[in-house]
């Protein structure tokens, strides 16, 4: 493949892993904004809290405009829309207002996803998605390691309120590489869109609902992997108080557990992009879904800092392959005109269930203990593990699965 031909998915990374670096330092940073405001944990819980809700308020109708605009625009758009906000929270000190803009955030990032996806959909040919989810998997797992590190380091020279601002900055640069991309849709009509109405949204509800009823099997597989997120944040939720009141880990051996896990994926992505084309989709997405569970079982029956750190790498290596099979999976089955319209649609029912969920694990750890709570919600998830690699090794269906 000559340079040009490397050059726009090259940028594409560079804009993506900018943004997923800034979304560590940012989080990271208005945690401790908000606990030392309030000296609550209740209080940067809701912080978390706010994620899926954003979500459910925005995918009922954010994906009639996603398929309908400028993809490139709307990315450039939303990324100047959220520096803007986020350089604002660095000079507001009313929990309500940082609550609101937040939201506003989650809201723009909650469109964000989606329409990035349509948009590489469009700029990788088929043959080239396996490869370049895996690097889009590594980039994103780099992130998951250097953000809390550079985010420390901003930290000790400046404040919280320093990373902000530089966070924003910095996802004005992502913006700007956002402008370098090609514009993939030239026709007049997509970057003015039919104007979006109530009667529209219903209209298109209806096409996905057709879609679905058409494509079960690439249904059913879409929504068994969304049970795969809403177990894994439900789970992650009681992580860093499993680590600490139930193994009685230190902050710093907590931190380097969490290095443990971003090496993992780490791992599994490089060893997706050197195996390109030599694993099915269904094997990726089976590998995952089983032994990522498997990892979260090893944490919770662990007693050391040893079998935790097994249990990390096990399930965040297993969990590049299910990310990366997935994702090519879904950029290969469902069409680009409707994608925007299809996640958004069924991310509601994930957010739902994200949101049910894990308040239903922090009350019962709450009320019970953690560690039953944690190897019930493993074992559960196993279970689903084993569903969807019985659904993907369908043999009637191996055609959904060519890379």
């Amino acid at each position: 493949m000559n340079m040009m031909k490397l050059k726009n998915p090259l940028l594409l990374l560079l804009g993506i892993g900018i943004s997923n670096l800034d979304a560590w330092i940012y989080l990271i940073a208005l945690n401790l904004i908000v606990l030392d405001l309030t000296g609550s944990p209740l209080a940067v819980s809701v912080l978390y809290i706010l994620i899926p809700i954003a979500t459910l308020c925005t995918n009922f109708w954010s994906g009639s405009f996603i398929d309908r605009l400028n993809k490139r625009n709307l990315m450039f758009f939303i990324d100047v829309i959220r520096a803007l906000f986020i350089f604002l929270l660095s000079f507001i000190d009313s929990l309500v207002f940082i609550y609101v803009i937040v939201f506003i955030i989650n809201m723009a990032s909650s469109i964000f996803e989606p329409v990035s996806i349509v948009y590489m959909t469009k700029l990788i040919p088929k043959s080239g998605r396996h490869r370049f989810n895996a690097l889009r998997n590594f980039i994103n797992s780099s992130g998951f390691i250097l953000g809390p590190s550079v985010a420390g380091f901003l930290f000790m020279i400046g404040s919280p309120y320093l990373a902000i601002q530089l966070n924003a900055l910095a996802l004005c640069l992502s913006a700007i590489i956002i402008l370098m991309l090609p514009n993939l849709e030239l026709r007049k009509e997509n970057v003015v869109a039919d104007k979006v109405s109530i009667k529209m949204i219903r209209k298109d509800l209806k096409e996905i609902l057709r879609f679905s009823k058409s494509n079960i099997h690439m249904t059913f597989i879409y929504i068994l992997f969304s049970g795969i997120t809403v177990f894994m944040t439900a789970l992650d939720s009681l992580e860093t108080a499993f680590a600490t009141e139930v193994l009685s880990l230190s902050e710093s051996a907590y931190g380097f557990l969490v290095s443990v896990a971003g090496i993992g994926i780490i791992t599994g992505s490089l060893t997706n992009a050197l195996f390109t084309g030599r694993l099915k989709l269904n094997v990726l997405i089976g590998f995952g879904a089983l032994f990522t569970p498997l990892g979260y079982l090893a944490f919770a029956f662990s007693q050391n800092f040893i079998w935790a750190s097994i249990g990390f790498f096990t399930l965040t290596f297993a969990l590049s392959f299910a990310n990366t099979g997935f994702l090519t999976f879904y950029q290969n089955n469902v069409p680009v005109a409707i994608m925007g319209r299809f996640s958004s649609v069924l991310g509601m029912l994930e957010a739902l269930l994200i949101t049910l969920f894990t308040a239903a694990v922090g009350l019962f750890a709450e009320l019970l203990e953690i560690r039953p709570i944690y190897i019930i919600g493993s074992f559960a998830f196993l279970i689903l593990g084993f569903c969807l690699n019985l659904v993907v090794f369908d043999k009637s269906k191996s055609d959904y699965y060519n890379a």
